[in-house]
């Protein structure tokens, strides 16, 4: 096998938990060996390999980890190390926030790009409180490269005349690791349920019909997506915080006041450390409902887009574009 250095990896490629860098690291092409040196001051542990023609570096983030801080450290890091890195993709699953503009469901795929003078990720819990007045959000995270904003929407295009072939990919995926279709295979349609915003999940009941009663005005209705459209791609902004946000309220009122559509642990701590594109696979919907039974799915629904966008950007457009901003 070809033997390479640090200067050969020019994407990077970030996840928060172990379901996630399982879900990157079985779509690659190829996996390469171990590097002989690393930075002692540079605690990540890496997997190498290509996806297409893209020589990418895999880091996830340390168990218990999954904070702005520890993400922001794990991305630092892999630039300092892999020198050549053009960009990064921040890749795993996240807490929807559906809307009445916004028909997200279990398995759906959310990618980061700008909107209402946001960046493409907006930390919620960073701003001013004020007694007496609404939190205000404050900062500002910077927004995807023009390389990877313009490959987005050229992916979105495709999408839009073709359609995807997502499912499919994922499919073969896991035809190739039988060990982990239990895990990451698409759950049946009857378990995504959303529920109304004021209903709550009792805590010692693990099913949710029985800790929140089966009673169908509990649920949000939404009609039957045809055959053969059960995963979307939606665009726009996405909330980061140190905060796992279970809260249905929360969400709703910040996907009315900033159009967000879903949460992220960790992102937050990334953009302004790496040139990077957020890729959230919908496994819960922020509330207190959550069902883990999405998580590895949405992380291979995730995993499969970002992988068919990087198929979608030349090797050589890597190194002809001298300023990605």
């Amino acid at each position: 096998m070809q033997q390479f250095s640090h200067e050969d990896y020019t994407v990077g490629w970030i996840c928060t938990l172990s379901l996630e860098h399982i879900a990157a690291v079985a779509f690659l092409d190829e996996k390469h060996h171990a590097l002989a040196d690393q930075d002692p001051a540079d605690h990540n542990s890496y997997t190498l390999g290509r996806y297409g023609r893209h020589n990418t570096v895999i880091a996830v983030v340390p168990p218990g980890d999954c904070g702005v801080a520890s993400a922001a450290c794990v991305a630092r890091d892999m630039m300092r190390s892999f020198p050549n890195i053009r960009f990064g993709l921040m890749v795993g699953i996240g807490g929807g926030a559906p809307s009445r503009d916004n028909d997200i469901r279990l398995g759906d795929v959310v990618v980061s790009i700008p909107g209402k003078g946001r960046g493409g990720v907006v930390q919620f819990d960073m701003g001013k409180n004020v007694q007496d007045e609404d939190f205000q959000l404050s900062g500002y995270l910077d927004q995807p490269p023009t390389l990877l904003r313009t490959n987005v929407q050229s992916l979105r295009t495709s999408y839009t005349i073709r359609g995807h072939r997502l499912d499919e990919k994922m499919k073969a995926v896991l035809h190739d690791n039988p060990n982990l279709l239990e895990q990451y295979s698409r759950p049946s349609g009857d378990s995504d349920r959303l529920y109304q915003s004021d209903v709550l999940h009792k805590n010692n009941l693990c099913c949710c019909a029985a800790a929140s009663g089966d009673d169908a005005s509990m649920l949000i209705e939404r009609p039957l997506r045809r055959a053969g459209q059960s995963l979307f791609v939606h665009y726009g902004l996405i909330a980061s915080g140190d905060s796992v946000i279970r809260n249905s309220i929360f969400r709703d009122n910040l996907a009315k006041k900033e159009n967000v559509l879903c949460f992220a642990a960790g992102a937050a701590g990334v953009m302004n450390n790496m040139p990077c594109l957020v890729v959230c696979g919908i496994s819960n919907y922020s509330d207190t409902h959550e069902d883990k039974r999405w998580q590895g799915y949405a992380a291979m629904a995730a995993t499969a887009y970002a992988k068919d966008l990087l198929a979608k950007i030349p090797a050589q457009e890597q190194w002809g574009c001298s300023d990605l901003d």
